[in-house]
């Protein structure tokens, strides 16, 4: 078996600094990033590398400060990390030119672009070396991380690590299938038992176990999702996900209070990405329907549009904000909401993908178009029909809405009918 220190071993290793220069990397990324970017200062730490990560929060209107410039000027190499959320300013066309400006002043210095997220990069990034970490939201790993540190070196990837880089690679692609397919199926303990694998893949960072954590969850074993998130804590300390996976699962099995807890303190940390805060959100209403405190349910409404105004591409935190609204009974803020979100998503079925069918049904709905989102409905829940738990979530915000939103008898029957294997089947009689 493959330890994770042969596979660091493979990575290259920082070189001696030159006289002039403080930092072996500078890395240049959006502060709604950061969870990213902290797994691959990690691992540049790790392997030796003095990192330069700015913990300052650049916004679109400030240029690059005095500090930034000397601390780029001071580095060696640089990483500019380009995400879905870069696209709504000139930040990254700056930190673009100094790193061109840096490189064309001299052969030492070299870059690379990382995309994070499924968004197309500008053409003036397009030129040069980029690398694709769409699919590794939790932070490089595998081929792509070892063809970044590589890069950075100005070196080709050696036979022996692309041998081993892929055939990490390979298992997490299986493993997340079996994942799908076991959650698909309901299957707790083939999950919990992938979860213990020793293999490097599910070691060299937490995305596969946040993936099976959050499975178990979708199929309604919070519990058994926190068996296999909470160790992640201690492990991956400065990883995201783990810590919004926690306060989901601590939500989902009833203990909104220690959800809100963990989520209330990553968001006065300065997590502000809108996973955080949408979370965290949910948490606030959980506060409301405890309480029936209006002013509870304003503030999820609050924290859900202030994440979909910081990342104006995330439908999620987008079609809370519209359903809080309603539940405000705000009627027109709801509809603009929804307006902004079936632009993102569109007004069909997304194949292969529940949340994204489901939100396209309740943009739907909360516009009042009930045949519509009647019919995406149950087109999410054909696509999984083993996650009850996602159902009934889905069911139970569907009903709220209706409740304001005055259809016809009709109307409501129509939106029952995907939800009906919700409902307890009667026993059955023996003849």
């Amino acid at each position: 078996m493959v330890d994770l220190n042969d596979w660091l071993a493979l990575a290259p290793k920082a070189p001696e600094l030159a006289p002039c220069n403080r930092w072996h990397v500078f890395l240049s990324y959006r502060s709604v990033e950061r969870s990213w970017v902290l797994t691959l200062y990690d691992t540049l730490i790790q392997l030796g590398y003095r990192t330069f990560m700015d913990e300052l929060v650049l916004d679109a209107a400030s240029g690059l400060a005095c500090s930034l410039q000397k601390n780029l000027a001071s580095s060696q190499s640089g990483v500019l990390v380009w995400s879905p959320r870069s696209e709504d300013s000139d930040w990254c066309q700056r930190e673009y030119d100094g790193f061109t400006t840096m490189e064309g002043a001299g052969e030492s210095f070299r870059y690379v672009v990382a995309r994070v997220g499924k968004t197309e990069l500008p053409l003036f990034a397009r030129s040069k070396l980029w690398l694709d970490f769409s699919e590794d939201r939790e932070g490089p790993r595998g081929t792509g991380l070892l063809k970044l540190l590589y890069g950075l070196e100005g070196k080709p990837l050696p036979g022996q690590a692309v041998r081993l880089a892929t055939n990490i690679d390979d298992q997490t692609h299986r493993d997340l299938a079996r994942i799908r397919a076991r959650a698909n199926e309901k299957d707790v303990e083939a999950i919990l038992e992938l979860a213990q694998s020793k293999h490097i893949a599910w070691r060299a960072s937490p995305l596969l176990k946040c993936v099976a954590a959050e499975a178990l969850i979708g199929i309604g074993e919070a519990t058994n999702a926190l068996q296999v998130i909470e160790p992640l804590l201690e492990q991956y300390p400065k990883s995201i996900r783990p810590q919004q996976l926690c306060g989901l699962a601590y939500a989902r099995s009833g203990n909104w209070r220690k959800a809100k807890q963990l989520l209330g303190d990553l968001y006065e940390l300065g997590e502000r990405d809108a996973e955080t805060v949408g979370i965290y959100a949910s948490t606030w209403m959980d506060s409301y329907e405890a309480s029936g405190d209006e002013l509870h349910l304003r503030k999820s409404r609050a924290l859900y549009a202030e994440a979909f105004a910081a990342a104006s591409s995330d439908f999620y935190v987008g079609i809370n904000a519209a359903a809080k609204s309603v539940f405000l009974r705000e009627l027109d803020i709801a509809a603009d909401f929804a307006t902004k979100v079936e632009a993102i998503v569109g007004a069909e079925k997304r194949p292969g993908n529940y949340w994204l069918t489901a939100t396209v049904a309740e943009a739907q709905l909360i516009q009042r178009n009930f045949d519509k989102a009647a019919a995406l409905y149950s087109e999410a829940i054909t696509m999984a029909p083993g996650q009850e738990d996602n159902h009934r979530s889905t069911w139970k915000q569907a009903k709220r809405l209706l409740q304001h939103l005055n259809p016809t008898r009709e109307q409501v029957a129509m939106l029952e009918k995907p939800f009906s294997h919700l409902q307890p089947r009667p026993a059955a009689v023996g003849g």
